[in-house]
């Protein structure tokens, strides 16, 4: 949500700083917000559900408010979101329906919006013939068969991303994530909960790959999803280095970001191509389309949202290196980070593992990960499936130290046993879902509509 004073100009960079810092909370105010997003498909023909028609995505939003608590939110009169309290339930640009959770103290009432979530919208599709499908990639429908949904800033991304990197659209239309937004205490925190997430995106990338199809064929990859993210947009995609150099904080992020091609603002009441000037030039009153106009924070605010890092900050931090999967992982996400995040001890194990991999040994896991996933090589003759036992040993003992317990006497540990599942097996979802195509499956991928739809998956505790 846009601060009160958001329209008020932002002057100047250190303002933006002073901005940034207003994100650090003490402790007992941290908590843990939850993103993922899953395609919606007809039932009888698996086909992309379009935004118009009787059964289309806007009459999905309409009948969600009509028959929950759900605000419907408006652009250009029609409907393209949802709001209730801090959550939200948005569109992404192919027709994507995303869960914006609000931010929990734990990883148990997480879930328990998750549950409802998802028996709401099993209701209202059961209802509508239509169902959703989390991973990462859309497996069947080639980019021609996907409709695009009527939002302002989607119209200008399509026609400037595609400039930059070749598979910007299907980045848009034809995947889908799950992330997890953490707080930090001070700037110093802030950097060590950046400079690890941001090491550790690779190894979520593999412990999460779960997109290996698309065009109705596996495509050599585990995490194609995470493999279309390299084809995007270089200016505002990747892994960062400059995070793990010497002196990084707020001042730097913010640099960067001021340094960072604009994709729009928003006036007049809709979003307009920005055309690529930097974010500095519009703080200054310099923008070509707008002379004499002074940034607001607001328009910070919309900027930052067009930044696409493996790990972003905001007044908060957003870990994006996941493939979106079923309910049970898709919990799994928020309590790794907290296992690890939000534990002195565990953070401090975690970055002692990664602290001395150079800038090139990043680089290679990043670029490796999305066709090897846990099999990619780390420093020290070892693999991601070795260091994924040892993390997620740390992530264990910060959530059983926070010793935070569930109706049932759970821990916040039993959301690990997914990830430890993989783990210990060294084989991924993807790898999982291949051996099915290549089995039982007979080579065609409509299988996975079907054992991976959402109502066949409300994990329990116990």
């Amino acid at each position: 949500m846009a601060d009160p004073k958001s329209s008020t100009p932002a002057g100047s960079q250190e303002n933006l700083v002073a901005w940034m810092t207003t994100g650090c909370k003490p402790v007992e105010k941290w908590r843990v917000g939850t993103e993922h997003e899953k395609f919606g498909f007809y039932k009888k023909d698996l086909k992309p559900i379009p935004y118009d028609g009787p059964v289309g995505v806007e009459a999905l939003l309409k009948e969600m408010a009509r028959r929950f608590d759900w605000t419907i939110e408006l652009e250009g009169g029609r409907p393209i979101a949802l709001k209730h309290h801090e959550a939200a339930i948005t569109l992404e640009p192919g027709g994507q329906l995303e869960l914006s959770g609000a931010p929990m103290k734990d990883i148990h009432a997480a879930k328990a919006e998750l549950d409802e979530h998802l028996q709401q919208l099993s209701l209202v599709c059961r209802d509508m013939g239509i169902a959703f499908l989390s991973i990462g990639t859309q497996p069947k429908w080639p980019f021609t068969e996907i409709p695009w949904m009527p939002k302002g800033r989607y119209r200008v991304m399509r026609e400037y991303l595609p400039n930059r990197g070749h598979l910007s659209l299907d980045m848009m239309t034809r995947t889908a994530t799950v992330q997890a937004n953490l707080d930090f205490g001070d700037e110093a925190d802030m950097v060590k909960k950046f400079r690890v997430s941001l090491a550790l995106q690779p190894l979520v990338t593999a412990l999460f790959a779960n997109s290996p199809f698309m065009d109705g064929k596996p495509t050599g990859f585990l995490s194609y999803r995470a493999n279309i993210w390299h084809y995007t947009d270089p200016d505002r995609c990747g892994s960062l280095p400059f995070v793990f150099e010497k002196g990084f904080g707020f001042e730097r992020y913010v640099a960067y970001a001021l340094e960072t091609p604009m994709l729009f603002f928003y006036r007049e009441g809709r979003y307009q191509s920005a055309g690529g000037v930097p974010f500095r030039e519009f703080l200054a009153g310099r923008h070509p389309a707008l002379p004499g106009v002074f940034a607001t924070f607001a328009d910070w605010e919309l900027h930052l949202s067009s930044l696409f890092p493996n790990v972003r900050l905001k007044r908060y931090l957003e870990t994006r290196g996941a493939d979106a999967g079923n309910s049970a992982t898709l919990c799994a996400l928020p309590a790794f980070w907290k296992g690890i995040l939000y534990h002195a001890e565990s953070l401090e194990a975690c970055w002692e593992m990664v602290k001395n991999w150079t800038a090139e040994e990043r680089r290679l896991m990043n670029e490796q990960v999305a066709r090897l996933a846990l099999k990619t090589p780390i420093p020290g003759k070892r693999t991601l499936r070795d260091l994924a036992l040892e993390v997620l040993l740390c992530a264990m003992d910060g959530l059983s130290d926070h010793h935070c317990l569930n109706a049932k006497g759970c821990d916040e540990t039993v959301y690990l046993k997914p990830l430890m599942t993989t783990a210990e097996s060294g084989v991924t979802p993807a790898e999982r879902l291949l051996t099915a195509y290549h089995g039982r499956w007979g080579g065609c991928v409509d299988s996975v509509f079907v054992e991976d739809e959402f109502d066949s998956f409300l994990a329990e505790c116990g």
